[in-house]
């Protein structure tokens, strides 16, 4: 029996234009990019395909929305700033990490790992992008931000990122870790690179 589609219901702009996005999310992660039509996704969204169009443009645009919104870390004062000792805090910015990456795993897998459309500079750009912005934040978060290494420091922090999203797939696609033992791969990882790493780059600190 054919799934009746959802009633369409009047929506403010913002709120449809949420709704619409939501539903291209669940879609990109249940199939590649080129299974997905815009007119599905409007059956599923309840909406005429049109409003697609108008808030979007076309399916390649929506996609970098989703991309966007997948990497798109949220905003710091929405989340409680961890306390505590080093590792405390560590432990607690990955478990906050790995909450935001599985509200939405498989498509947050397929977008950090090209596998929508491939190796496309816009996407590569918003990924590049979301990859500094979280450097930032570990830096600023450890007391480093304005270091005059930033940059090799950002980079450390970008490698480590890579990390992330490999020990992502493991857990959410391959099944081969749990999220206890990704937490424990990324708080360690990261506390050494905290500890061990940073320290070499920085080199002694001058007394004051």
């Amino acid at each position: 029996m054919a799934t009746e589609p959802p009633a369409r219901r009047r929506l403010e702009p913002d709120a449809r234009r949420a709704q619409i996005l939501e539903c291209a999310i669940e879609m990109f992660g249940e199939r590649p990019y080129a299974a997905v039509s815009t007119a599905e996704l409007a059956q599923r969204a309840g909406v005429a395909r049109g409003l697609i169009n108008h808030y979007f443009g076309n399916k390649r645009d929506l996609y970098l929305a989703v991309v966007r919104r997948m990497v798109t870390l949220p905003r710091e004062e929405s989340m409680m700033a961890p306390s505590g000792s080093m590792r405390e805090r560590v432990e607690a910015s990955v478990s906050w990490l790995l909450d935001t990456i599985g509200a939405h795993g498989s498509t947050w897998v397929k977008v950090t790992g090209h596998e929508g459309i491939g190796d496309d500079p816009d996407v590569q750009r918003i990924l590049d992008e979301a990859d500094d912005a979280a450097a930032e934040r570990v830096l600023r978060s450890v007391g480093l931000e304005g270091s005059p290494h930033g940059e090799q420091l950002r980079g450390l922090v970008r490698a480590y990122g890579g990390l992330v999203k490999a020990a992502g797939r493991e857990w959410i696609s391959r099944g081969s870790l749990s999220r206890e033992q990704v937490q424990y791969l990324l708080a360690d990882t990261l506390m050494a690179v905290i500890t061990e790493s940073f320290p070499r780059i920085e080199g002694p600190r001058p007394e004051q």
